[in-house]
């Protein structure tokens, strides 16, 4: 089922649960070359003294097929949101509780620092990845993924969603894969803190 309102309020765009798309769409999303492909959005999933170069890509996207169980529309749970233009794949968000996320967890400064935080607590979502795919951009595909993650946290009984993007100061465009400030204010998250000098902790309450 697509996300409402927010395939109608962009023309053409239309998000829904990974699982409810299929893996071919969901690859087509990350490409075959570049930091996406490369990653398939494992980096916080990475498991103590794992690295990228420990394992073959293909483990890692095999993860992520069963991490968003696409091609499942009957699935209780997924891993994110996939945006689609006219049809075709165009974006992706990664969007769970915060606990899924074991290498967020391990890490003292994002979205730690100066702040008193439970992180063993799973009402609270986060968005940990946000990007649109080569073709697609400057066209409302970050910010429809960013409004339908609010909701589909909402639905999902989560107390408050999180995201960590990246300031758009002296940045480089594969550090974009966390989203920017502007994404997630139009979504209604707002500042609580900035662990470091380009990275902002946004988030929304329920």
């Amino acid at each position: 089922m697509a996300i409402r309102p927010h395939d109608d309020d962009r023309p053409g765009i239309c998000v829904v649960p990974a699982n409810e798309t299929s893996w071919e769409d969901l690859q087509t999303v990350f490409g075959t070359r570049g930091q996406a492909c490369r990653c398939q959005c494992q980096r916080y999933k990475l498991r103590p003294r794992e690295s990228f170069g420990s394992f073959p890509v293909e483990v890692r996207a095999d993860r992520l097929r069963q991490q968003t169980d696409s091609g499942h529309a009957d699935a209780g749970q997924t891993s994110g949101l996939v945006a689609h233009v006219d049809g075709e794949p165009a974006g992706w968000c990664a969007v769970e509780p915060r606990t899924a996320y074991p290498g967020l967890l391990r890490n003292n400064r994002v979205p730690w620092v100066g702040r008193a935080e439970d992180r063993s607590d799973d009402s609270i979502w986060a968005v940990t990845c946000l990007f649109s795919r080569a073709g697609f951009r400057r066209r409302g595909v970050s910010r429809a993924l960013a409004a339908a993650a609010v909701d589909f946290a909402r639905e999902r009984g989560a107390s408050a969603i999180e995201a960590y993007p990246m300031t758009t100061t002296n940045v480089i465009l594969e550090e974009l894969h966390v989203g920017t400030e502007g994404v997630f204010a139009d979504a209604g998250l707002t500042e609580v803190g900035r662990p470091t000098l380009r990275r902002v902790v946004m988030r929304l309450d329920f």
